[in-house]
């Protein structure tokens, strides 16, 4: 049985401060770490990357949205969307970099492998308050990505901790949250909350 993983993302909407302090609080609990701070300059991120690893957070959990440079230059992971650079062109580059794509069909999904991403980021499977006007993709299209994909599927967009079983059942490596934990009240209860509905041992 593979590991469930967790993975949560800053908003890029809080404080540095707030959110850094945030991640330092749960990243025990969690696998990976993701600055999404998308207005953030390279020096910035550079910070901010120095300020997790000064709270404990290990570098290989760390992810940074886009920007390869520097994921290359602080030896992290990358996550490319739909603006950023070809996961081909980033793995003939850097082939030991981890990369992530964050991916909305199958079409996109079979792309994204073929080009080497070593996972993949696919919602919004619930309706989720950062994407008011969309469709949530569900359940059921999920499962037909984690089928016609050779690599992990991480399920993100407006999870909360009871649905946690029904993403396990369809097969999907692991959970991408932002907003149930970034923006709760206490992050670390709401983390455990979450891996508190885990189903061990039926994935």
């Amino acid at each position: 049985m593979n590991r469930f993983t967790y993975h949560v993302l800053s908003t890029g909407g809080q404080p540095p401060a707030k959110w850094l302090e945030t991640m330092g609080t749960v990243h025990k609990d969690v696998d990976y770490i993701h600055i999404r701070e998308k207005n953030a300059t390279a020096k910035e991120l550079l910070n901010y990357i120095d300020s997790l690893l000064s709270l404990g957070v290990p570098a290989h959990k760390l992810i940074v949205n886009d920007r390869v440079d520097v994921a290359w230059t602080q030896t992290i992971g990358v996550q490319l969307a739909y603006h950023s650079l070809n996961a081909e062109m980033v793995k003939d580059f850097f082939p030991s970099l981890l990369v992530g794509a964050s991916v909305h069909s199958v079409e996109e999904a079979h792309i994204a492998t073929s080009a080497g991403a070593d996972y993949l980021l696919y919602g919004h499977i619930f309706p989720t308050n950062s994407k008011p006007n969309q469709t949530p993709r569900g359940l059921s299209a999920l499962e037909q990505v984690v089928e016609a994909s050779t690599v992990p599927i991480i399920a993100i967009g407006g999870i909360l901790p009871w649905h946690v079983p029904l993403i396990q059942q369809t097969g999907a490596a692991g959970i991408a949250l932002m907003s149930g934990v970034m923006n709760a009240i206490d992050p670390l209860l709401a983390i455990q909350s979450y891996r508190k509905e885990e189903i061990h041992g039926q994935v």
